[in-house]
C-alpha cells in the first residue's frame, strides 16, 4: 500500500500525519517548540529546535504506522506558517533565529512606509497588507537597526525554505509562501522590483519562486535513514497554512468561507484570480496560480483564550489537571453559564497588536462596560465573544471585496468547542459547518502531493475525503444581544485607535 505524509509546520509545533490511499489517518505525531519573546515585540523561534521537531515527528509517524516491507511512503508534503524570515551569510550560516509573523519590532518602519503612500502602491501589486508581520517590514527593521546583520546577509529564507535547504540543498520558495512576503508580485509571479528597491535587497538574495506542486527527490542520506524512508521519496513544497486550511475544509468554491482559529486566526475565501482591496484591509495569497485566497488574518485567537486561562483561572486549570480533563472544556462550561452578550461586557482581544481589520501593531486589549455584576465567568465569555466579534468585523470588510458569504466552514482548535462554534453561528447569523476530521491542513498538503504526482486531476477531489460534518445553526434567541453589541464593538475599535500608539509606547518605555 502507498501512504503519504502531510506535515504542518506551525508557530509552536510541527505535526506529521500519515494517510493511506483512501486518505484515512493512519498515524500522527506532534512535536512542540518554544516561541521566544525575550524582548518587547519579539517573537522568534530556534532553527535547530524546529528542524529537530520535524525529523522527530516524521520518524515517529513512520515508526508508529508499522509499515510492511512492501508498503511505501509515496510523498511528504508541506503546509507551513507564513511570513517568517531568516538571514544567512554567504556560507549559509544563520545570522538570525526565525523571525515569525508575530514579531512586531518593525512597527516604526511599517508606519513610515504606510504614511509615505509607497506602502499602498506595493500592496496593490503584492496583495500583502503593510504590517510588521511581513518580511517586507522585517527587512526595513533589519536594515535600520541591525545593519551588521543586514550587510552580511547573502540569503533570506522562511522556515520551510530552510527545512528544504537543509534536507536537499535547495534554494526555492513556493508561490504561496512567496505571496505572503510583501515582496512578491502576484500578477507576474516574480519578485517585485519596487519592493526590492524599498528594502535594499536584490532578487539574488531570495529563493527561486516555484509552483505549489514542485518537489525534491534527493533527500540527504543521513536524514532518510533517521526518518526511515528511501532517499528518493518526493518532498512536495506545498503551500502556506492559510490557503491550505481553505482546501482542507473544502472551502474552495466561490462564496464558501473558511474560518480558522488556532494560536491566531483568519477568515478566507477562494477566488480564481488575485483580488485587491482598495482600502488595503484584506490579503490575497496564492494556493496555486489558479486559486487565490482572499481574506484577513487576526493575531489574537486561541492564544488569548490561553491567556485568560493562565491568568484568571489558574485554580480551575489545576483542578482540571487533577481530574484528568481538558482545562479548556472546563472553562467553556463556565462561560456557557453566562448569557449571550456577557451582560454588556465587551472585550477587545488585541493582546498582540492586530492585523485585520485594523492593521495596527500598537493595538492593545481592553474590557469595556465592566460593572459590579460582572464576574470572572462574564470576563471569560467576553473574551471568546471578543475574538469572534473581531473575526466578524473582518468578514464585513471581506464581503465588500468579494461579495456575500454563502456558508462557513470551521477549522482549528476552536472548532472542538461546541460553545465557541455556536457563538460563531449566532454572531455571523449563518450556519457553521465543522468537518469531523481535524487534520485539515495535513490532508490538504497530501491532496496537493497527489496532484503534484498526477494521482488526481484537480484539488476539488478533496470533497470526497472530508468525511462527516456537523452543522451548527444560528440561535435566534441570541441575535438581539449580538446585533446590539457588534456595532459598539466596531465603533470602539475605531475610537480607541487614536490612543493605541500612546499606550504601546508607554508600555515599551516601562517594560522590564
Amino acid at each position: 500500500m502507498e501512504y503519504m505524509i502531510g506535515v504542518d509546520l506551525g508557530t509552536t509545533s510541527t505535526k506529521a500525519v500519515m494517510f493511506d490511499d483512501q486518505n484515512q489517518v493512519v498515524a500522527s505525531a506532534n512535536k512542540g517548540y518554544s516561541l521566544y519573546r525575550d524582548l518587547p515585540d519579539m517573537a522568534e523561534e530556534d532553527l535547530d529546535e524546529i528542524f529537530t521537531a520535524l525529523i522527530d515527528a516524521l520518524s515517529e509517524v513512520v515508526r508508529n504506522a508499522k509499515l510492511n516491507d512492501e508498503d511505501r511512503v509515496a510523498a511528504v508534503s508541506f503546509s507551513s506558517a507564513m511570513h517568517s524570515l531568516i538571514a544567512f551569510d554567504k556560507n549559509w550560516q544563520p545570522l538570525t533565529r526565525v523571525i515569525t509573523w508575530a514579531d512586531t519590532r518593525a512597527v516604526k518602519y511599517t508606519e513610515e512606509l504606510k504614511a509615505s503612500g509607497v506602502g499602498h502602491e506595493i500592496y496593490q501589486k503584492t496583495g500583502t497588507p503593510i504590517h510588521p508581520m511581513a518580511p517586507l517590514s522585517k527587512l526595513l527593521w533589519l536594515k535600520a537597526e541591525k545593519p551588521e546583520i543586514f550587510n552580511q546577509t547573502a540569503h533570506y529564507l522562511g522556515i520551510k525554505e530552510y527545512i528544504f535547504h537543509r534536507l536537499f540543498g535547495a534554494n526555492k520558495m513556493d508561490i504561496s509562501i512567496a505571496s505572503g512576503t510583501g515582496l512578491f508580485n502576484i500578477f507576474n509571479l516574480n519578485w517585485d522590483e519596487q519592493a526590492l528597491a524599498v528594502t535594499g535587497i536584490t532578487k539574488e538574495q531570495l529563493p527561486q519562486p516555484v509552483e505549489t506542486y514542485e518537489y525534491e527527490t534527493k533527500l540527504r542520506t543521513e536524514y532518510a535513514k533517521v526518518i526511515g524512508i528511501p532517499d528518493d521519496t518526493p518532498f512536495v513544497y506545498g503551500a502556506g497554512d492559510g490557503p491550505l486550511s481553505n482546501l482542507g475544509v473544502d472551502a474552495v468554491k466561490p462564496g464558501v468561507a473558511a474560518i480558522t482559529i488556532g494560536t491566531s486566526g483568519a477568515i478566507r475565501v477562494v477566488a480564481d484570480e488575485p483580488v485587491i482591496d482598495p482600502k488595503g484591509r484584506t490579503f490575497t495569497y496564492a494556493l496555486d496560480k489558479d486559486h487565490w485566497v482572499v481574506g484577513g488574518p487576526v493575531n489574537n485567537g486561541g492564544d488569548v483564550f490561553r491567556w485568560a486561562r493562565d491568568n484568571m483561572f489558574d485554580a480551575e486549570k489545576s483542578t482540571a489537571a487533577l481530574l484528568g480533563i481538558d482545562s479548556y472544556d472546563l472553562l467553556t462550561k463556565i462561560a456557557s453559564e453566562v448569557p449571550a452578550g456577557s451582560n454588556g461586557l465587551i472585550f477587545h482581544p488585541y493582546l498582540g497588536g492586530e492585523r485585520a481589520p485594523i492593521w495596527d501593531a500598537n493595538a492593545r486589549g481592553s474590557f469595556f462596560g465592566l460593572n459590579h455584576q460582572h464576574t470572572r465567568a462574564h470576563m471569560l465569555r467576553a473574551v471568546l465573544e471578543g475574538i469572534t466579534f473581531n473575526v466578524y468585523m473582518v468578514s464585513l470588510a471581506l464581503e465588500e471585496v468579494v461579495g456575500g458569504l454563502k456558508s462557513i466552514q470551521a477549522t482549528g482548535g476552536f472548532a472542538r468547542s461546541p460553545l465557541w462554534r455556536q457563538m460563531f453561528a449566532d454572531i455571523f447569523e449563518q450556519p457553521v459547518t465543522v468537518p469531523e476530521a481535524f487534520e485539515s491542513g495535513a490532508l490538504a498538503a497530501v491532496i496537493v502531493a497527489q496532484k503534484a504526482l498526477g494521482k488526481i486531476d484537480d484539488l476539488y477531489e478533496i470533497s470526497n475525503f472530508i468525511g462527516k460534518s456537523n452543522t451548527y445553526q444560528p440561535d435566534p434567541e441570541n441575535f438581539e444581544a449580538y446585533r446590539e453589541l457588534a456595532p459598539i464593538f466596531i465603533r470602539l475599535s475605531r475610537q480607541l485607535q487614536s490612543e493605541y500608539e500612546n499606550i504601546a509606547n508607554y508600555q515599551r518605555k516601562h517594560s522590564n
